[in-house]
């Protein structure tokens, strides 16, 4: 039987070395550090594609791609990071710690549009795979590489978090794989150095360098590891006990509550978590989803443990948007999945079980990947642009630079970049819980208002209009109207531009 050894390519025979004597070998063997970065200029291109056309179709949202831009449009005036979408005054740093945000605003100047965000953010994702399918083609070949970098690049976390508006996450998934490559290579300062910068991204991400510091410890430097744990749970620690309260307007951590305590006392809580972690049943099929890219083979190296803190806050969180596939909060779980992949074949001894694993790990992306949003590139709608769509874009044509707009959520992002924007209708937040109360809504104060009344084609967050049903959306649009000194200044296909006329 053919063995392989950690560092020989699966791909290698005899019978191989008499054909590359009559032929040129291709340019990928011929310049092998080509392939992973050609890998990621291919799928940038393809998340920029989904990403780009959901914004052309009204698909993006204030909540969240107008937040993001806001905060980073004040980076780039070199302004604190206030979202008017958020509240007023309302300091986006109290909301998630993520001041490496402020990365982004030199290329904001440059590019001021939500497209720079979006287009960022796919670059950012697909630089993911550059250590992943370096490190595959170092260990089990070209091929194998090719079959890693589909693996991750076509991966349903990627995919959800791709065409989801934008989020800081996607600054975290590079920084994590090349992190996880230097792990593998035993580079355990480079590991380390890379790991870092997450407690920049978002608060919970210190749990992850924690973990990597629990890895460097088991495999490495114990003393290295030891500290690079402290400071990723002491940095978390701080920023939820300390900084986003000083930046939150209620002075507490905003998400407190989706962690809240479910079972009545803190021991009742701990003694419900395995049972917790499984239900609904939803979490259980999320569970299986996450490592589904491997072929579930990532579940047998030691580097899943740093999925851990994620996968765990996620099951045990009081919100159910964190327990299912859609959105970006498994994104950062798709470089720890194809690194466990990697990490488990470089060990293997037999080609064909090699080869066997890395087949099944493509028929297990081909198979999901009509059931997520790359699929939304081979759909009819993606690429027709209907009478609604460009009614919308007349009408916020109109709606002058630098003015103040109260915008449905799907109009918001359109405007995010040339005006100050709040969502319309708004509605009253308790800054300390962040949690939409129900009552009298506060009149507007916005110089224009332009409201869609078409339900979303496609928005799987919710169902129907946001934030409030389309019957008291049309009653805030009439209040408006008769109330509060608007006008119509156009209407079409469902769309109304007002303007205020009366203070």
């Amino acid at each position: 039987m053919r063995t392989i050894s950690d560092n020989m390519p699966v791909e290698l025979a005899a019978s191989d070395t008499s054909r590359e004597e009559r032929a040129p070998a291709p340019w990928y063997r011929r310049r092998p550090a080509v392939l992973p970065w050609a890998w990621a200029a291919g799928l940038c291109l393809l998340y920029a594609t989904v990403a780009v056309r959901r914004h052309q179709l009204l698909r993006t949202t204030g909540y969240d791609l107008g937040i993001f831009e806001q905060a980073v449009r004040a980076y780039a005036e070199l302004r604190a990071p206030v979202v008017p979408l958020r509240g007023p005054g309302f300091n986006l740093l109290g909301d998630h710690f993520h001041p490496l945000l402020a990365a982004l605003a030199p290329l904001y100047r440059l590019w001021p549009s939500p497209l720079c965000l979006l287009v960022a953010q796919s670059a950012l994702l697909a630089l993911a795979v550059v250590p992943l399918a370096r490190w595959a083609r170092r260990a089990l070949g070209v091929r194998a590489a090719h079959a890693v970098a589909a693996g991750y690049g076509l991966s349903w976390g990627i995919a959800s978090a791709a065409a989801f508006d934008f989020h800081e996450v996607a600054l975290a998934v590079p920084l994590l794989a090349f992190s996880l490559e230097a792990l593998a290579h035993r580079r355990w300062r480079a590991a380390v150095v890379w790991a870092a910068p997450l407690l920049l991204v978002k608060e919970d991400l210190g749990l992850t360098v924690a973990a990597v510091g629990v890895y460097v410890a088991l495999k490495g430097p114990r003393r290295l590891g030891i500290t690079t744990a402290a400071v990723g749970l002491l940095g978390a620690l701080v920023e939820i006990k300390f900084l986003l309260p000083a930046f939150n307007p209620g002075g507490d951590y905003a998400h407190g509550g989706n962690l809240a305590d479910g079972h009545g006392s803190l021991l009742s809580t701990l003694a419900h978590v395995p049972l917790d972690v499984l239900r609904p049943d939803v979490k259980a099929l999320t569970l299986i989803l996450v490592f589904a890219p491997s072929a579930l083979l990532a579940l047998r190296s030691p580097l899943a443990m740093i999925a851990v803190p994620t996968l765990a806050w996620r099951m045990v969180s009081e919100n159910p948007f964190h327990w299912g596939t859609a959105y970006h909060y498994s994104a950062i779980l798709m470089p720890v999945v194809l690194a466990g992949l990697i990490d488990v074949l470089a060990r293997e001894r037999s080609a064909r079980n090699v080869r066997a694993s890395l087949a099944t790990v493509l028929v297990v992306t081909v198979v999901l990947l009509p059931s997520f949003p790359l699929a939304q590139l081979v759909q009819r709608t993606t690429w027709r642009t209907t009478p609604h769509i460009e009614a919308a874009r007349a009408l916020l044509a109109r709606v002058p630079d630098g003015a103040t707009v109260a915008a449905s959520n799907r109009l918001a992002p359109q405007l995010t970049s040339r005006c100050e924007v709040v969502v319309f209708p708004t509605f009253p937040v308790d800054a300390r819980l962040d949690r939409r109360e129900t009552g009298p809504l506060p009149a507007p104060t916005a110089e224009w208002i332009v409201y869609d009344s078409v339900p979303p084609e496609a928005w799987p967050q919710k169902s129907g209009p946001w934030p409030y049903p389309a019957e008291q959306q049309e009653a805030e649009l009439r209040a408006a109207r008769e109330r509060h000194g608007y006008e119509v200044v156009a209407a079409r296909d469902g769309v109304t531009l007002l303007r205020r006329t009366a203070s």
